[in-house]
């Protein structure tokens, strides 16, 4: 057993810190008022290798696995309080990982290699207003072939990065539909597609929402009214849309733990900076027990939370490299774990740290509140609420018997 990160690891990690607390960290406040990245930014992580950390070097990516894309999501968390950012790179570096996996050739040549230079966003779009936690049983979006295409009717909601795809880039997105609707069990109606977003697509019609957290990332959706797609576009086996998607969320949920922890480490070390140097009846504050105490205890909580991200991503790597010994299960169970723990503890730890700065943290010219209000859309719902977490933990437990849904 080796709690040790390699060498190039932890080089790779000092790389992604210098340009975050470089290139991020004295700009978030910015971002987050005026709602977009920076201008070059996108390009500076794409020449950096950030941008579709996981997609193969056939494909133009560096190849990396989930080992240094979980460093990368914390290191860019950790500038970033609010997680916008990382949310950008998290859903790139999960679901065209899955795309790599599973798409034609002949998409993934003319998509990734745009991803990784910055030209393309690569998106999740399988939400809808009827729900989305249940992309079975809510599913009201259809895909038919049309002659040598594919038509796609319905609305995908609450979907990252519409925006920077109608304006600065274009966007291709990881959607599913209904090809069968008649099909036993019913999941195996569900078909995985690529869906442009961008400009000028005949039959898209975008939405955008005003979120109260994460500003400098788009959040919103869009209708696609008879909406043709190349038939290459289609993802693997359609029958198979629901599997693939069930991986992206495994892939997606053990980022977004190290993201949460990474933008509550960021908030610790300012408390730590703050208690050392603040007095009241002239001590410091770091003297007294009732902060040093919940220091303590929320430090040595988020470290667990840590190791049981590693656990995840070192499974998906496992299972990704071809190990016989594990399975998308074993690596969905740590997976969901990571996702209940890391945004609860570190939405916790940030209002911790804020009773510490008393009146000051309500202000703006302290940074905490980025991260109350970055984190919380992870406990909320984004890939999956908490209560979808703890299904997926009992049933690993339990086993699929046990599950109070309808499995066919």
């Amino acid at each position: 057993m080796d709690f040790e990160f390699t060498p190039e690891e932890e080089m790779f990690r000092e790389t992604v810190r210098e340009f975050a607390q470089k290139e991020i960290r004295p700009y978030v406040r910015e971002m987050d008022e005026t709602g977009k990245f920076r201008e070059g930014l996108i390009k500076k992580m794409a020449d950096l290798g950030l941008l579709g950390i996981t997609i193969p070097e056939k494909y133009g990516g560096p190849g990396g696995n989930f080992t240094l894309a979980c460093i990368a999501a914390e290191e860019l968390a950790r500038a970033d309080l609010s997680i916008a950012i990382p949310v950008f790179f998290l859903v790139e570096a999960s679901w065209a990982w899955v795309f790599a996996r599973h798409g034609t050739e002949e998409a993934k040549q003319e998509i990734l290699p745009k991803v990784c230079k910055g030209e393309y966003f690569f998106g999740i779009a399988t939400t809808e207003p009827a729900g989305g936690s249940d992309i079975v049983g809510n599913t009201r979006t259809t895909i038919k072939p049309k002659g040598d295409k594919y038509v796609v009717n319905g609305e995908k909601v609450y979907i990252s990065g519409v925006n920077e795809s109608m304006t600065v880039m274009k966007g291709r997105y990881f959607t599913t539909a209904y090809m069968n609707k008649a099909a036993k069990p019913k999941y195996k109606g569900i078909t995985a597609f690529i869906c442009p977003v961008e400009k000028g697509i005949p039959g898209l019609t975008p939405t955008l929402f005003e979120d109260w957290g994460r500003m400098a990332i788009s959040t919103g959706g869009f209708a696609l009214d008879n909406v043709e797609i190349p038939k290459h576009w289609i993802i693997g086996d359609p029958t198979r849309g629901f599997i693939y998607s069930m991986e992206g969320f495994s892939a997606a949920r053990v980022i977004i733990g190290a993201t949460c922890i990474g933008s509550a480490l960021g908030g610790l070390e300012i408390g730590k900076e703050y208690i050392k140097q603040r007095k009241s009846f002239g001590k410091e504050l770091a003297r007294y027990e009732g902060i040093t105490f919940p220091l303590a205890d929320w430090y040595s909580r988020l470290e667990g939370d840590r190791l049981v991200v590693q656990k995840a991503a070192w499974l998906l790597d496992q299972v990704n490299a071809g190990n016989t010994k594990y399975n998308h299960l074993d690596a969905a169970l740590w997976c969901a774990m990571a996702k209940l723990r890391g945004p609860i503890d570190a939405f916790a730890i940030l209002n911790e740290v804020a009773d510490w700065h008393g009146a000051f943290a309500y202000t703006k010219e302290c940074p905490l509140d980025l991260g109350i209000r970055g984190v919380r859309s992870y406990s909320i719902g984004a890939e999956g609420g908490m209560n979808i977490m703890r299904l997926i933990i009992a049933r690993e437990l339990l086993g699929k018997q046990y599950v109070p849904y309808d499995r066919q």
